[in-house]
């Protein structure tokens, strides 16, 4: 079934579309998500509610105005920052053991498995460095773009318009 097809189901509260696209997306909105949180259980919760948010506000998607997947993406995003700046996230991860740490260096190499499952990955990789590394801080780590400016030791203004001309520039690159 194409995607616009699932996508128009979805809208209409079709139990089969929704598997269709949970299966389809559900690796890489964990992935997204728990390279922020650091947490697999976490952001497993996070990503059931990603979706379920995404199923009550299906009719809030346009796709004159980007792409699912993005949409479907900013939401996890959103999801997992306000996760990390919630007062109990805080105080959980004050008193963090070292296997916490050991489990989230290890979990790189299945990071970049899950999010290059929707293959965005060769796609980042073909952009300029400076937008690769905008892309990483803003959408692959969670970084604000306030923190990504403090972080790179560059204006926010910068960071505001490498991150709108590098998303452009990613857009055109999966256009082709």
């Amino acid at each position: 079934m194409e995607l616009e097809t699932l996508i128009d189901q979805f809208q209409k509260k079709d139990a089969k579309a929704f598997e269709a696209l949970y299966q389809m997306y559900n690796d890489s909105i964990f992935g997204v998500i728990n390279t922020i949180v650091k947490n697999d259980d976490i952001a497993t919760e996070i990503m059931q509610d990603v979706f379920i948010k995404a199923w009550n506000k299906a009719d809030s998607y346009a796709a004159k105005k980007g792409r699912f997947f993005t949409w479907l993406l900013n939401i996890a995003r959103n999801a997992a920052i306000d996760k990390t700046r919630s007062k109990s996230f805080k105080n959980a991860q004050q008193n963090q053991d070292i296997d916490f740490f050991v489990h989230s260096i290890e979990g790189n190499d299945q990071l970049d498995q899950k999010v290059n499952a929707i293959g965005i990955k060769k796609y980042v990789g073909k952009l300029a460095e400076k937008c690769k590394q905008i892309i990483d801080f803003l959408y692959f780590k969670g970084y604000t773009q306030k923190e990504a400016s403090e972080e790179l030791d560059i204006p926010l203004g910068t960071v505001k318009t490498r991150n709108r001309n590098c998303i452009g520039e990613l857009r055109k690159a999966l256009e082709v």
